[in-house]
């Protein structure tokens, strides 16, 4: 009884406290630092905490920085036909989501984008956010394979990110595109601890936070080209412009150059990316691949992975250790670890050329690994407009 009458006024305590945080770190440390069973070792739940904490918050971060956006390429393409001594479409394509295509808007041309992306997510690293079985604190008896007393945590987190986009072509061969993202992270997680088969809420906490997100400049330069298909080059480099402490931004300048490679049909066209992130946290490889199919004048079909492999990414683990102060008796400990870890995804949508050079486009990303923080699905609606020079 009288764990129970202490259990729900730190219940009651701890929600005003959480409330009263000011950053979506501060309410997620006080969420996975705030615990009730008695390991005898407060260094090693300091510990253990910041690193679940850390790993936790890096996997947010990246989902929110390093995966990709929709490109702010145009969905148009033009070049100078001699002959006529005018512009003409330079493909009959509308191009990939995420993945970049070699051709350039054309000199002159000007495009803009407003981009809609809701991700609710799932599990993280295998283990679910939303049943309660997220283990944050256990102690069970050395003998026995089941603990007696388990701290599980609920972490259902949301975000919507809205990009404002914008393309010039400043020659026939050279774009440069910038992105401007608002972000929003909300989540309404809550603490139990489980002693014996009784199940006490030891805390909740709830977080919404708004803000402007990392800013991308992006330059392509057509290299080399063959009517629709070529070989061009490009760079991004990501502003620290976002609030690392709601996750919104890594608070470092990464630039990333890429390889653009195309290979264009009347009907068919194959897209890669390859780049490099430098800066941040840590280095990543990033790789992409589509396929889009001409279904008719106005519409176009697309199919893409993409990918990227962290050479010290975020993960969760587990670490067992001797409980001090009671004889017989081990805890077990939600931490993190930095390993390399490799993400993909699989993207599907169409882009529909609904009115003059207005594109409305339609994809869903669906995870195809486990690793980091999944949502089932991602969807993302974007209007695009170009204008002529």
């Amino acid at each position: 009884m009288r764990r129970t009458l202490l259990a729900l006024a730190l219940m009651l305590t701890v929600a005003r406290t959480a409330a009263a945080q000011q950053t979506l770190k501060d309410v997620l440390s006080f969420l996975l630092t705030n615990r009730s069973i008695p390991t005898g070792d407060f260094a090693g739940d300091s510990q253990a905490a910041a690193a679940a904490r850390d790993a936790i918050t890096e996997l947010l971060l990246s989902e929110l920085t390093s995966f990709p956006i929709n490109s702010p390429a145009s969905g148009f393409t033009y070049r100078l036909d001699p002959a006529l001594g005018t512009d003409v479409r330079s493909s009959r394509h509308f191009g990939p989501f995420f993945v970049e295509r070699s051709l350039t808007g054309g000199k002159g041309q000007l495009s803009f984008g407003v981009a809609h992306t809701s991700s609710s997510f799932d599990t993280i690293d295998e283990r679910s956010l939303r049943d309660g079985t997220l283990v944050a604190t256990a102690s069970r008896l050395i003998t026995e394979t089941q603990p007696f007393d388990t701290e599980t945590l609920t972490l259902p987190i949301e975000t919507r990110t809205v990009s404002v986009s914008g393309l010039v072509g400043v020659t026939d061969r050279l774009d440069v595109s910038a992105a401007v993202p608002f972000v929003t992270v909300r989540f309404n997680g809550q603490r139990v601890d489980t002693y014996r088969g009784t199940s006490v809420v030891q805390a909740i906490a709830t977080a919404r936070v708004s803000g402007l997100g990392d800013v991308r400049l992006r330059a392509k330069y057509n290299v080399w080209r063959v009517g629709a298909s070529g070989l061009a080059l490009a760079a991004e480099a990501r502003l620290p412009t976002g609030n690392p402490d709601n996750l919104f931004g890594s608070g470092e300048t990464v630039v990333t150059p890429r390889i653009i490679g195309s290979a264009e049909r009347d009907r068919i066209a194959v897209h890669g990316n390859l780049g490099y992130a430098l800066g941040g946290a840590s280095k990543t490889l990033e790789y992409a691949g589509a396929l889009t199919v001409a279904g008719a004048s106005r519409l176009t079909l697309v199919l893409e992975c993409i990918g990227r492999r962290v050479d010290a990414g975020g993960r969760l683990a587990y670490v067992t250790a001797l409980n001090p102060s009671l004889v017989g008796v081990e805890t077990i400990r939600l931490s993190g670890t930095e390993e390399t870890t490799n993400r993909s995804a699989i993207v599907t949508g169409f882009r529909w050329n609904i009115a003059e050079r207005l594109l409305l486009n339609v994809n869903v990303v669906r995870p195809l690994t486990s690793a980091g923080l999944n949502a089932r699905w991602t969807p993302t609606v974007t209007l695009d407009y170009s204008l002529g020079n």
